[in-house]
């Protein structure tokens, strides 16, 4: 009993039990066990390699593919070749598994238009992103190799289709640390699932680098899972609680001396409490002003979760999260175009161009890069007699605005119908290195020792910025 006594705290084991778990979720959220300084890759305040151009990314990722010559890569060509087949001039350079779908090319369903003192060319399917025609930087160029849903999405986001490297997410926090001490670094958010393709764990992963560089994945509408205070426990109970636990663990510590995994369970526990008093606030979108929500068409049935997805991005990196990740499904259109691209434009397309909106308004675009695109583009020619495309990772589009982006450009090209990445070809790392150079991280200089490996985000097929999308 003397020993009880020299607790600050007065309290015995029974009695802490009786007094609530700590069994929230948030413990998992690894991402969160330190300030940036200690989510530093030699444990010291992180520096940029040099002055970056954005504090923060926000990437807009859309999972099944959406289709490059229905949207950002007009092809008229394909007017005049509707229901031919593909040239052999340009189906050479078709990856191998594609070449049974070389038949019956397809126009587009939909106009395009020039848009913004840029005149840059985007079709009708997005008119609310068309009116940021001057903030866009469109790279028609995206090109790699494999063309499955699953492991197309690992290499969008980690660079490898076996989905064993870290996402560019966790790279990023890995090199930066985290601009915010009661919420991830990087969060991740998963909405609208349907279809086939079901979301990439190593998207958000943090492959060899440690766990803690993993994002936390978190429901628009529920928040983070078991974030809220158990009944009855209020702040100041919890906080108690948390003393005595860090009472405990600093007694058991001074007889180990050193001990880093029991110190890390201690700064778990005080980061959790942090989480529960500043998460809820978070996705309390209540408050927002009625014009920012009807901006984004909150409560719409177009819309849909989207709307509060990205919103709530923006709300996180207002709070300094560093990266944030919107994954919105349903983009695979096999059997028909038109139907699908209309209603996953109708779906997305105002969520997102009014983020840009409100960013810009706020004064956040200029520190935030916004990233849209998804794992790979779609074919020019039609797939059986439903008037869909199949999946075409040869040549796709991806966009990036503002942190420090030079809008109205468009950067590479496809060739006349859209199918092969002919000018100015960006692979997957080169984009990966893209969002770090904005992030002001070398590629090639940040390194982490893999037993005795010196691994880098570009790997070995390596990685270069494209530099002309900037300012």
């Amino acid at each position: 009993m003397a020993s009880r006594n020299n607790n600050p705290y007065h309290s015995d084991r029974r009695r802490f039990l009786l007094g609530g778990g700590l069994g929230a979720g948030s413990l998992a959220l690894s991402t969160m066990l330190a300030d940036g300084r200690e989510l530093s890759p030699a444990s010291t305040t992180p520096t940029p390699h040099f002055k970056p151009t954005a504090k923060s990314v926000i990437f807009l990722f859309m999972s099944g593919g959406p289709s490059q010559v229905d949207t950002f890569d007009p092809k008229p060509a394909l007017m005049k070749l509707a229901g031919k087949d593909v040239p052999e001039s340009l189906a050479k350079y078709v990856p191998r598994i594609k070449r049974a779908g070389l038949k019956n090319l397809m126009a587009s369903p939909w106009k395009f238009q020039e848009h913004g003192q840029c005149g840059m060319p985007i079709s009708e399917l997005l008119p609310h992103t068309a009116r940021h025609a001057d903030d866009l930087c469109v790279i028609r160029s995206m090109n790699h190799r494999n063309p499955v849903h699953g492991p197309g999405e690992c290499v969008a986001l980690t660079g490898t289709a076996a989905g064993d490297r870290p996402s560019v997410g966790s790279w990023s926090i890995y090199g930066l640390g985290s601009e915010t001490t009661n919420l991830p670094a990087f969060i991740t958010m998963n909405l609208h699932n349907d279809g086939m393709q079901y979301p990439q764990a190593a998207g958000w992963g943090a492959g060899f680098l440690p766990s803690r560089f993993q994002g936390t994945v978190v429901d628009p509408v529920r928040g983070i899972r078991d974030v809220a205070m158990p009944a009855g426990t209020t702040n100041a109970k919890r906080r108690q609680q948390l003393d005595l636990i860090e009472w405990f663990n600093r007694r058991h510590l001074d007889r180990l001396v050193e001990h880093s995994e029991l110190e890390a369970r201690t700064r778990s526990y005080e980061m959790a409490f942090r989480l529960q008093t500043a998460a809820p606030e978070l996705f309390d979108i209540s408050k927002e002003p009625g014009h920012i929500r009807d901006l984004y068409g909150i409560g719409e049935k177009d819309t849909e979760t989207s709307s509060r997805g990205c919103l709530l991005a923006r709300r996180m990196v207002e709070r300094g999260v560093r990266f944030v990740q919107v994954r919105i499904g349903g983009w695979d259109a096999h059997g028909n175009i038109k139907g699908n691209h209309t209603r996953l434009c109708a779906r997305t397309d105002k969520p997102i161009a009014a983020l840009l909106t409100d960013l810009k308004q706020r004064g956040l675009l200029d520190s935030t890069l916004v990233v849209w695109g998804g794992e790979f583009g779609r074919t020019p020619t039609m797939e059986g007699r439903g008037a869909g495309r199949d999946h075409s990772p040869a040549g796709y589009t991806m966009w990036l605005a503002g942190g420090g982006v030079k809008g109205g450009q468009i950067i590479g090209a496809t060739d006349p119908i859209g199918y092969v990445a002919i000018e100015r070809p960006v692979s997957v790392p080169d984009y990966h290195a893209t969002i770090l150079h904005a992030l002001g991280v070398d590629s090639t200089k940040l390194t982490f020792d893999r037993h005795g490996l010196t691994e880098t985000p570009s790997g070995i097929t390596g990685g270069r910025p494209v530099i002309e999308a900037f300012a």
